[in-house]
């Protein structure tokens, strides 16, 4: 009797002592939104058929004198800020509503190279640059959401100045910068990284035609964030990232919602 009423002591103890830790204080730090707007402005690759659609299906008084909206939209997966779920380049890879949270909720780190993109629009990060940024910002640990900033997101939504090209049904003339082989192996297989994110359309560069990146990114259950904005804002270290799609069942992608957290 005496060991239980220990035991259950300390499971009191604990308990209060859980329920006695300080709520998150969102007043610490400052948030910066990572996502477009979706409307019909909204760049889609060029081979998609469709693109964002929003239609009206009641905007105004009701008999009863109130007001009410309500609208239906329809997209592809994959344009605007999205998610590319593992599944979208690998066969058997987690669908959208699998993605483990830890992938989507992490710190996150900036690798800049908006000055290189901007002297070249086909410019892939290396090996090299991801080295280099561990030698000025310490080794990338496991789990981080690691986002390249090229600067193209001041382009949005001109789709021939953020894609490169704005020939309907053809993607082969596409020209952005974006995630290079080497360096995306590092960071999936050796880094281990969370989740690979970019301002601009693909987390490989538009001239690519083989999509390594994202091959490399699905094998590992990794998933890619694509077309975010703002990454400017946000410190080469010490922000989390919190990017969370639309649960899509069996889905390849979807519409992601990405915001940063700073600390003041």
């Amino acid at each position: 009797m005496r060991v239980m009423r220990g035991t259950l002591g300390l499971l009191a103890t604990a308990a209060i002592a859980a329920h006695a830790q300080p709520p998150l204080d969102l007043s610490r730090y400052r948030m910066v939104d990572l996502t477009h707007a979706f409307d019909a402005r909204t760049p889609y690759w060029p081979t998609s058929p469709t693109g964002f659609r929003l239609d009206t299906l009641s905007a105004g008084q009701t008999p009863g004198g109130w007001y009410y909206s309500a609208f239906a939209y329809s997209a592809p997966e994959h344009g605007g800020t999205h998610l590319d779920a593992p599944i979208h380049f690998g066969a058997g890879k987690a669908t959208a509503e699998n993605v483990a949270l830890e992938r989507l909720m992490a710190p996150a780190v900036v690798i800049d190279v908006s000055a290189r993109a901007a002297a070249d629009a086909d410019y892939m990060l290396t090996r090299d640059d991801v080295l280099a940024f561990e030698r000025r910002h310490g080794r990338i640990r496991a789990g981080t959401i690691v986002l390249l900033r090229t600067g193209w997101d001041r382009r949005w939504p001109d789709r021939k100045a953020y894609l490169g090209d704005d020939t309907p049904g053809d993607a082969t003339k596409l020209h952005f910068p974006s995630f290079g082989e080497d360096a995306a192996r590092l960071l999936v297989e050796e880094r281990r990284a969370g989740a690979l994110g970019v301002d601009v359309a693909s987390i490989d560069r538009g001239q690519s035609q083989d999509f390594r990146v994202h091959r490399l990114a699905a094998a590992a259950d990794v998933p890619g964030f694509e077309n975010l904005r703002g990454l400017d804002q946000l410190p080469a270290t010490g922000a989390i990232v919190i990017a969370l799609p639309m649960k899509i069942a069996g889905g390849s992608g979807g519409p992601l919602r990405a915001v940063a957290l700073i600390p003041r």
